[in-house]
């Protein structure tokens, strides 16, 4: 991990997030006022009961939601950058190149192996495709997918079958700044280890790292700070503060 005295990748300063809900005339308050920053190495885990805002921090820092108020600064290979703010096609190019999201759930593409699934983001980053194949396939093993699965299709797989599967695809590629929402849910506890084994020598080669988890147990000798969020009521707005979401 950086020192205090290395800028951090991440500063979130003010941040607050709200969803209007027309139907209802009211809004929704997810979180208010977030600060906090995230150096290089570090990893945050983020806590609150059911509804307190965790998943929806997470997903407002990858820009699938726009915020109402704050900044996100994140300091990329080019400069630094305020990803609520910035333009669609940025963003894109960050996702490809240096920011990752573990969810719990695959958007599993029909018709295609898992093990090119996995390899994807391999070739994508000038890989030979046997190069990438042969990764992708010590991935899936190492979460537990066994080898008469890695040329079947993921749509057709069990659930935990699925996740093991966005496992092996989302930390294929080592990112600098990783997003991690609840990606042992529906694990096993071999897949739940390798896991945690992943994101170790993920934090030792200076990835940072925001995550909540189905069993924090697991990743307590990983996690450097905790974020407590509380959830906010819903409440009447006045029109003029109306807000917008965005999926990229």
């Amino acid at each position: 991990m950086q020192t205090q005295n290395e800028p951090p990748i991440l500063r979130v300063d003010g941040l607050t997030k709200r969803f209007r809900m027309h139907h209802l005339e009211s809004t929704l308050h997810a979180f208010e006022n977030i600060s906090f920053d995230l150096q290089a190495g570090e990893f945050i885990l983020l806590r609150g009961h059911n509804g307190a805002g965790k998943s929806t921090l997470l997903r407002t820092l990858w820009r699938s939601y726009l915020p109402v108020s704050g900044r996100i600064l994140y300091r990329s290979r080019s400069g630094d950058i305020d990803l609520a703010r910035a333009a669609d096609v940025d963003i894109a190019l960050l996702r490809r190149q240096e920011l990752g999201f573990v969810t719990q759930f695959l958007n599993a593409r029909p018709r295609v192996a898992a093990e090119e699934i996995v390899a994807e983001p391999l070739r994508l980053a000038g890989r030979t495709q046997d190069e990438a194949i042969g990764e992708a396939r010590h991935w899936l093993a190492e979460f537990g997918v066994r080898p008469e699965l890695w040329r079947a299709y993921p749509s057709t797989f069990s659930g935990g079958e699925q996740q093991k599967v966005n496992l092996a695809r989302a930390l294929v590629l080592p990112q600098r700044l990783l997003l991690l929402d609840e990606p042992t849910a529906s694990l096993d506890v071999g897949a739940r280890r390798a896991l945690v084994r992943r994101l170790a020598d993920l934090k030792t080669a200076g990835v940072a790292m925001i995550g909540v988890f189905h069993h924090p147990g697991d990743v307590a000798d990983l996690i450097d700070r905790e974020i407590d969020l509380t959830t906010r009521p819903v409440s009447e707005m006045q029109e003029s503060e109306r807000e917008e979401h965005v999926a990229v």
